[in-house]
């Protein structure tokens, strides 16, 4: 993080002088130790989070994927004429164990099309979906797969 803090205040800076590259040194070191007592920094944390970073990435392209995929069926069954939508509220349980891993789902349940997640209380999810096709296997969807990858790598 000095490093990061280093480089940040040499692009600021925008020369290097002698008397820059010392007060920048003295400066992220201060930064540094100012984060780590009073922001409770901790760069084991920081190292899990980087190790997080490829699932993070690879979460957020299944996402794009699944909302074009959900916009299809949306666009298809908008302009099907004897196709009828059956909304329907569901309600499950998941076995995710961080308050952040049920909101991150419940927002990418929301951010599908034709689902909104209604209410998070605790471990259960209520959602509402335009039709009863679109619950089917929900509480194992790919979201909650990957969600359950990343909190064993964060427990690790």
């Amino acid at each position: 993080m000095i490093l990061a803090l280093f480089a940040l205040w040499l692009i600021f800076s925008g020369k290097i002088t002698g008397e820059i590259l010392c007060f920048g040194v003295v400066l992220s070191v201060a930064v540094y130790a100012f984060c780590r007592k009073f922001l409770e920094y901790d760069p084991k944390k920081e190292w899990k989070a980087v190790r997080l970073l490829p699932q993070v990435l690879w979460y957020g392209f299944v996402l794009v994927a699944e909302v074009v995929k959900a916009n299809l069926v949306m666009f298809f069954c908008i302009l099907s004429p004897k196709y009828e939508m059956e909304p329907v509220l569901v309600t499950f349980h998941t076995d995710l164990k961080t308050d952040l891993a049920r909101t991150v789902l419940a927002n990418s349940i929301t951010l599908t099309p034709g689902t909104i997640t209604a209410e998070l209380a605790g471990n259960e999810l209520r959602v509402h979906c335009l039709d009863k096709d679109m619950a089917v296997g929900m509480e194992q969807s790919v979201f909650v797969k990957l969600l359950k990858r990343m909190e064993k790598t964060v427990q690790k």
